[in-house]
């Protein structure tokens, strides 16, 4: 596929800017994942060095192409980002100061792999200038790993939290995922006491989708695995929910908990109607009312790096619609909610038909789900959108 030739974005004044780093190398892929992300013998010509080289040309081109909009926030994510070593995060993050360049107090985070870190890697990336660590813990079962085709050991989450820690990081978050089949209550209860154990300020759970075209998706259909179930999704949500903050981890948004200052800044951008670029293969960018995407395959993404192209696969214009859709779908994700101000009269009607359920609450001029609301919160957007 060619490059797709954008039109003149126009940064939204007032609104963060962020960056969002995609990095397509895993050593092996997970049963659960359907990421754009590649193994050593799905990359043809393309590694790590010459990924990096293009990277760094296209974050060249998109500062030319948009102004030079300074990054608020940048998040490195994957893929496995700690495969890339020190070294070569260290240069990401100088290209991103050569191109867009940082402003003060800029949020900085790497998603990582525990098997791939070490104190050293977490000393090199904290000194390049990150602040944020986000580690896939996922479980502390073994049998639960195994099921998701995870290849750390139970332990070594926490082990590379402590080393995030030593290396002078402030915020380190953890990811969990529940309703994996064969988990039990007590499997969960483990996980999500040993992410507290670890003392980071922040921790994202996740209820298992299984998506098609994945081997957890074929292992299902061939009956290996039974599908999750709803009911017991929701139950374990309530449980981590109700573990969580206990331990003072409150949730600020559906699937994300935090101590106060605790908050992935880059990923509210998302929520509350922040622009960014996406760079790397397969990357989503969202500048003004442009929703943009770049070409998925690293060898594609590199071919069109080589002719001075920005790898943009294509692009869409967000309507008057569309853009209110998103502002309710994701609005409502938030512990803050949703400004009454934005709904229509219909849609204030039928907000109060989901108050009068007991899945909205009416908190001054804004909109919140409710407990119960947050295990339906897909259908109570349905709901207020008809």
């Amino acid at each position: 596929m060619a490059p797709s030739a954008l039109p003149t974005l126009q940064l939204r004044p007032g609104t963060p800017f962020g960056l969002y780093l995609h990095v397509p190398f895993c050593l092996t892929r997970c049963g659960y994942c359907d990421f754009n992300t590649y193994t050593p013998a799905e990359l043809g010509g393309v590694n790590p060095d010459t990924w990096l080289a293009g990277l760094c040309a296209e974050l060249t081109m998109a500062a030319e192409h948009l102004g030079g909009p300074v990054a608020d926030t940048v998040f490195v994510g994957g893929g496995t980002p700690s495969l890339l070593g020190g070294t070569r995060m260290r240069v990401m993050l100088d290209a991103v100061r050569d191109s867009f360049g940082l402003a003060p107090q800029a949020e900085v985070t790497t998603e990582a792999n525990p098997e791939s870190t070490s104190p050293e890697f977490f000393e090199e990336i904290r000194t390049a200038g990150y602040t944020r660590v986000s580690l896939g813990m996922q479980s502390v079962a073994p049998g639960v790993l195994a099921t998701l085709d995870r290849v750390h050991s139970p332990g070594r989450a926490q082990a590379a939290a402590a080393e995030a820690f030593a290396a002078g990081f402030e915020h380190v978050s953890l990811d969990l995922i529940y309703g994996t089949p064969g988990e039990t209550d007590d499997d969960l209860c483990s996980s999500v006491e040993a992410a507290v154990a670890a003392g980071v300020d922040h921790v994202s759970a996740y209820a298992l989708i299984v998506e098609d075209g994945t081997a957890l998706a074929r292992r299902v259909r061939r009956g290996e695995l039974p599908a999750p179930d709803d009911d017991v999704l929701a139950a374990r949500y309530e449980l981590v929910d109700a573990m969580l903050a206990d331990a003072g981890l409150h949730w600020y948004e559906v699937s994300n908990w935090s101590r106060p200052g605790g908050q992935c800044r880059h990923n509210l951008g998302y929520w509350d109607g922040g622009q960014w670029w996406g760079a790397g293969p397969g990357a989503h960018g969202h500048i003004g009312d442009i929703r943009c995407w770049n070409l998925k395959h690293p060898t594609a993404y590199s071919r069109a790096i080589d002719e001075r192209a920005l790898p943009v696969a294509g692009f869409e214009t967000l309507s008057a619609v569309d853009r209110h859709t998103e502002e309710v779908m994701l609005g409502l994700r938030l512990r803050h909610g949703l400004a009454t101000a934005l709904l229509s009269a219909e849609e204030r009607r039928r907000a109060q038909t989901a108050v009068g359920d007991g899945l909205l609450v009416a908190e001054g001029e804004r909109l919140a789900l409710t407990d119960r609301g947050r295990l339906l919160a897909d259908a109570v957007v349905r709901t207020l959108l008809g």
